[in-house]
């Protein structure tokens, strides 16, 4: 190693190695700023809000303002021109001095938690321009910390949703970020054939009222996650209704591809990761049985909550017991219609021929016919049974099949 830096030394020379070496120490030292934000969930400002911020802050104060980052690129600006090179950023950066007067500019550092993250330049030829100085930095400062506090919120939930956090870290952490620990919430899915974007999540945070207790996210591409704060008298009715305001203000098209599903209220906040998973039960469940309703709710799901926990190899099992090499597949459509329509009107005979426009015996005559196929009587409660579960557990191997593993 000694005569590799010795050669590179002697074919670079003293300057370009200096310059190397510290270029190598600023490229760490800006990875394990990259690791920490990562680790801590903690997300920069982009350069559009801090242009705004710029634009804004110009029209009150009449101060052309400039921001970059400590390397000396440029982030943002109210100049026409440029007005500092990145060597004198660089060298305001790496001085001691939290404030300096260069070639007619002064310029400002900006911190974060004692961590330089940004260099205000603004135009020092006007009237307390020390003072306008450190307000704009105030200002700045208070927007990394909205921020940062908004974005750490973000990946708390998450993590929250997904289980990755011990009790503890999320009693500690709640209090950090002024989380009340217990209150009544409850958790929706929403998914839409809509492509999900910053947009789409801002708007159900608009519907919502952007109440501060209520916590809008997404843990994949597919869906948005609404984590709702309900109050005392708040019950399942409410929660039934805010489902359908949501679809209806936010106004998506309503087919077979839409849907919002919620699991059970929960009264603390450690438990929000079981009605986040009820709902992505419900969310599944729903559109294997119930695929033309909008509106899913976990206490809704029945006996369809227990079929999708069952195993492809068990559910053939059953299938063939019943209807041996038959399938009900292979029933016409006429036969299917006839067994759907008796089970809605809870196997009432009369009622299901008058739905159906036919006469009392036709309608005896189809439920014997199918009777002699399968063996089983449908006017039998217990055979019913048997074959409603036997046409859920069929919808849902066509489901499994469909799904991409």
């Amino acid at each position: 190693y000694v005569l590799l830096y010795k050669v590179r030394f002697l074919f670079f020379g003293e300057r370009t190695m200096r310059v190397r070496t510290a270029k190598k120490k600023k490229f760490k030292a800006v990875w394990r700023r990259i690791n920490y934000m990562m680790k801590e969930g903690i997300y920069m400002i982009s350069n559009q809000v801090l242009q705004n911020t710029l634009d804004g802050l110009r029209s009150i104060t009449r101060t052309d303002l400039c921001i970059t980052d400590t390397e000396g690129k440029v982030l943002a600006s109210t100049f026409s021109e440029t007005v500092c090179t990145e060597d004198e950023v660089l060298a305001f950066a790496q001085s001691q001095a939290d404030s300096q007067v260069i070639k007619g500019y002064q310029y400002f550092k900006v911190h974060d938690d004692h961590q330089l993250e940004y260099i205000l330049v603004i135009n020092s030829a006007g009237e307390d321009v020390y003072t306008l100085g450190k307000l704009v930095v105030f200002q700045i400062q208070s927007l990394l910390t909205a921020y940062k506090e908004r974005f750490n919120k973000d990946n708390f939930i998450k993590n929250l949703l997904l289980d990755n956090l011990l009790l503890v870290d999320i009693h500690n952490r709640a209090k950090k970020l002024h989380i009340e620990v217990d209150q009544r919430r409850v958790v929706f899915i929403l998914e839409t054939n809509q492509d999900k974007d910053y947009g789409s999540l801002e708007n159900v945070k608009n519907v919502l009222g952007g109440k501060n207790g209520d916590f809008v996210t997404a843990v994949d591409e597919k869906s948005i996650i609404i984590v709702k704060e309900l109050s005392e008298s708040d019950s399942y009715p409410q929660v039934d209704k805010i489902a359908n305001t949501i679809l209806t203000t936010l106004g998506v098209e309503k087919d077979s591809n839409t849907h919002i599903a919620y699991g059970t209220i929960v009264k603390e906040l450690k438990e929000v990761s079981r009605s986040y998973k009820e709902a992505r039960m419900a969310l599944d469940v729903g559109k294997i049985f119930f695929g033309e309703k909008e509106v899913i709710a976990y206490s809704s799901l029945g006996i369809g909550r227990l079929i999708y926990q069952l195993p492809i190899p068990l559910c053939k099992m059953f299938i063939r017991e019943i209807f041996d090499s038959k399938s009900p597949d292979d029933f016409d459509e006429e036969t299917l219609t006839t067994i759907n329509k008796f089970f809605e009107n809870s196997l009432n005979v009369s009622e299901t021929s008058r739905q159906l426009y036919i006469h009392r015996n036709t309608l005896v005559y189809r439920l014997d016919k199918l009777q002699k196929s399968t063996g089983l009587d449908l006017r039998v409660f217990e055979d019913a049974i048997t074959f409603k579960i036997a046409l859920m557990v069929v919808k849902y191997m066509k489901y499994m099949e469909t799904l991409d593993y």
